[in-house]
């Protein structure tokens, strides 16, 4: 199982020398974990950057295993927030892999120690 960041999202659709990295390391459909905070901030870049695929993408992000903000999660995020320094976006994201016991798949340096985090570096474009 693999939650799949929204930094890793935007390089992959980009096409970015970063997202063709990511490319192999995507899950199968089925195994992929994506936080609702992942749909809000993926439909905020699209409807900015890219609304002509906006609908077929959060289209495929319902079909995965989409995981809402519940209590159990927020308090674990604020935990994770404040042991590890984390934004809130990135503490929910964190927190979802951790409680699915999944791995995270991210181009975000600040990842980079944490256990079960999968960090692509960005490329220069």
């Amino acid at each position: 199982m693999r939650v799949v960041d929204t930094s890793a999202w935007i390089e992959t659709l980009i096409g970015s020398p970063t997202g063709a990295k990511i490319r192999d390391l995507l899950p199968p459909r089925d195994a992929w974990i994506v936080p609702t905070i992942v749909q809000f901030e993926l439909a905020r870049w699209l409807a900015r950057e890219a609304p002509q695929i906006a609908e077929n993408v959060l289209a495929f992000s319902q079909i995965c295993i989409v995981v809402p903000l519940e209590t159990d999660l927020a308090l674990a995020a604020a935990d994770i927030s404040a042991t590890h320094r984390l934004a809130m976006a990135d503490a929910i994201v964190y927190a979802t892999a951790r409680l699915r016991q999944a791995d995270l798949l991210t181009c975000d340096a600040h990842f980079n120690e944490l256990p079960g985090a999968i960090v692509v570096a960005k490329s220069a474009h």
